[in-house]
């Protein structure tokens, strides 16, 4: 989908590339929020006022499940649907940007690479608060339509060849730095219940 949205693409689709991602951010943005939303009132509801101990070490086993399963099957278990590409030359530029957003800044509605995804929905119900479950799909969603920006230079066939290699290269070294990371976060968290 990242190679999907960008200048060449947009230009070939007669669109403004700018327009189209800012509005593809605005709905991760909103999709991240809709659903972090609704994580915390459902918490607010189960949690209730719990101890912050408690909703602490529901993200710590959150985080550490999620790093479990993920090492011993070596991927993710999810969706493994994409956004309907289709909608590239059905719909306007702010119709696909903007769907195209929500459904990718919800962030479980399509295909999930790092069990950190699934942490978000966790993080926010722990949090016993829609708004604050809301903020935290709002970051959530954010950090994911920031990506668009990097294909802010593609305006030619060959550069959008470079930056799939570039995409590949790096593909695993980000992989290493998401588990350590989430190992780091599970790990805090845990040193956090016990003290």
């Amino acid at each position: 989908m990242l190679a999907s949205i960008t200048p060449l693409g947009e230009r070939a689709r007669h669109a403004k590339w700018p327009a189209t991602a800012a509005v593809y951010v605005l709905g991760t943005v909103a999709g991240g929020a809709a659903l972090a939303a609704l994580a915390g009132l459902a918490g607010s509801v189960v949690l209730g006022s719990a101890a912050l101990r408690l909703r602490v070490a529901l993200v710590g086993v959150a985080l550490a499940v999620g790093l479990a399963v993920e090492l011993a099957r070596g991927s993710v278990p999810g969706p493994r649907r994409q956004v309907n590409e289709q909608w590239l030359g059905r719909y306007r530029s702010w119709v696909y940007g903007l769907g195209f957003g929500v459904q990718l800044g919800a962030g479980v509605t399509t295909v999930v690479v790092t069990s950190a995804v699934y942490v978000v929905p966790v993080a926010a119900f722990a949090s016993a608060s829609w708004g604050t479950g809301a903020a935290i799909g709002a970051v959530a969603g954010a950090l994911r339509g920031a990506t668009v920006l990097a294909s802010g230079w593609i305006t030619t066939p060959e550069r959008l060849m470079r930056f799939h290699d570039r995409v590949r290269a790096w593909q695993r070294p980000v992989r290493a730095i998401v588990l350590l990371t989430q190992l780091a976060f599970a790990a805090l968290a845990i040193l956090l219940v016990l003290t």
